[in-house]
């Protein structure tokens, strides 16, 4: 594998392939430490108004420059989507699981400014995310996502290729109601088409 890989330059915009976007408007590329507060603003509202997320209460500013960290120092993908200058959303990918078996496997997290929905930007970031993990050598991409009426995410990923996978029931408990646990996965690459080959995942 390249030394360099794409995602930690600016990504190419693909806003020519979602409707109502144009490579002016809107860009994906590698989070900075100064967005940091932007992407916290964005999570907390999804902590404590959404059903995605399974926290309860919006980490700090801090708390998730650490799990920034933690991604990056795997040499994985943060990215974040800007539309006219202001971050819109924010996406990254971590290891599935520890277990050194899972060492193809990612799983996905990406969040949008609600102001910003509706525009395409959650197609054009989660492409570059799956994009950017192909050429880290992952095979395959594991969304987890919370409440199976969160249909908004489910339909997204699906637009993004992810196929369902399986719902964990009553599996979470937030404002008030049972939550279910819905997975999707998409095959990276050539999948689970060829062997995994170690020399490729020297990263783990």
């Amino acid at each position: 594998m390249d030394d360099t890989p794409s995602f930690t330059l600016e990504h190419r915009s693909r806003a020519s392939s979602s409707p109502g976007l144009t490579e002016r408007s809107a860009r994906v590329r590698a989070s900075r430490d100064e967005d940091l507060a932007a992407v916290a603003a964005i999570y907390a509202h999804h902590v404590l108004h959404g059903s995605g997320s399974f926290e309860l209460e919006g980490p700090t500013v801090e708390e998730l420059g650490r799990r920034r960290d933690e991604v990056l120092a795997k040499d994985l993908p943060y990215l974040v989507v800007e539309q006219a200058g202001v971050l819109a959303g924010y996406a990254y990918a971590n290891v599935f699981r520890p277990r050194p078996a899972y060492r193809f496997s990612v799983e996905n997290s990406i969040y949008l400014d609600p102001a910003f929905t509706g525009r395409g930007l959650g197609t054009l970031l989660l492409r570059e995310l799956l994009l950017a993990c192909t050429e880290w050598g992952a095979r395959q991409m594991i969304a987890v996502i919370g409440d199976s009426a969160n249909v908004a995410s489910i339909a997204l990923h699906a637009r993004c290729g992810f196929r369902f996978a399986g719902v964990l029931h009553a599996t979470g408990w937030k404002h008030g109601r049972w939550l279910d646990t819905v997975l999707m996965q998409a095959a990276l690459g050539p999948g689970n088409m060829a062997p995994g080959i170690d020399a490729e995942r020297t990263r783990l």
